[in-house]
């Protein structure tokens, strides 16, 4: 047990990333039925629908669960109040000021975590008053910071400039880079990429197959004026790619994104026009898995690690 498991009440220091169009009650709840904790990615949910997955996930699971918000969207109050109405004790935001919710849901009695990319975006979220920091690198899927920071750099760097709870993520989907990053002074991991492939994720079966079969190099950061989103390499990214390399302005690369972009490639499974968002370490699994398998996969991986590590010779 350490401060994350403490934190979240959980039995594995293994959180789901809270993915649009990919972290439904389906996979929520197994992750957390499996030990982990498992997010609702409220980015991709009419109100509405996140409250329907709020009851389903209480009504699939006793364990605890938590919903992720990004702070850019439009109705965030809305799900705001949603959330305190439904009993939801754990939130982790994300895009945006911590220090804009973090009091009001703090006074509600919910723990809150916040995803930074930069040490220096750590600090602000201690002095926002969350319980926890998820520190993300560059590798990871969907949107990224412009710092373009690796999560072996920023670990040991969020870790030199906070107390708080640490959590990494980015390019993590093995039990071994569970043990690397703690050793590096996390205390818990954010996986995304590999639960988004997974039997119980909500994406379109066509676009987990297709992420099955990527290899290393198959993903680029592209967006960066916009917003940097790791996506995969397809139709529409060497549209992006064209166009940013010709210097097109922001206005233009939101013309071209347009509305649901991300919805018709991750959901719908349009793998030409769509927009296809999936972390580096997609090109290490390509066999379907369910949530229970994962968890399971990651904490033996880790037991067999760190065996080896205690039995080998030293520097």
């Amino acid at each position: 047990m350490n401060r994350i498991t403490s934190l979240f009440g959980i039995k594995y220091p293994i959180i789901q990333g809270g993915m649009v169009w990919c972290s439904g009650w389906r996979l929520a709840s197994a992750v957390s039925n499996a030990g982990g904790l498992g997010l609702l990615g409220a980015g991709s949910m009419y109100p509405e629908v996140l409250r329907e997955h709020i009851q389903k996930c209480k009504a699939n699971t006793d364990k605890p669960f938590g919903v992720n918000i990004p702070l850019m969207y439009p109705d965030i109050e809305t799900l705001m109040h949603i959330i305190i109405d439904e009993g939801v004790k754990i939130v982790f935001t994300s895009a945006g000021n911590p220090k804009t919710w973090t009091p009001f849901l703090k006074n509600e009695g919910v723990k809150v975590a916040h995803v930074v990319s930069s040490s220096k975006f750590a600090v602000k979220c201690e002095e926002a008053g969350v319980d926890a920091i998820v520190a993300e690198g560059f590798e990871a899927g969907g949107h990224n910071g412009r710092e373009e920071t690796t999560t072996l750099c920023l670990i040991p760097s969020a870790r030199q400039a906070t107390n708080l709870p640490l959590i990494a993520a980015g390019g993590i989907g093995t039990g071994e880079a569970i043990l690397a990053v703690q050793a590096l002074g996390a205390e818990g991991v954010q996986i995304g990429t590999r639960f988004a492939l997974s039997k119980e994720s909500s994406a379109h079966e066509s676009f987990k197959q297709l992420c099955r079969n990527l290899n290393e190099g198959d993903t680029k950061l592209l967006l960066k004026k916009l917003s940097p989103t790791r996506l995969v390499k397809s139709s529409f990214a060497t549209a992006v790619e064209a166009a940013e390399s010709r210097g097109a302005t922001i206005e233009e690369l939101r013309t071209l994104l347009g509305r649901g972009r991300a919805k018709k490639g991750i959901f719908e499974g349009d793998l030409e026009e769509g927009e296809l968002e999936i972390g580096q370490i997609a090109s290490l699994f390509h066999q379907e898995e369910s949530a229970e398998d994962i968890i399971q996969s990651l904490v033996s991986g880790y037991e067999s690690a760190l065996s080896k590590l205690c039995l080998s010779n030293k520097i």
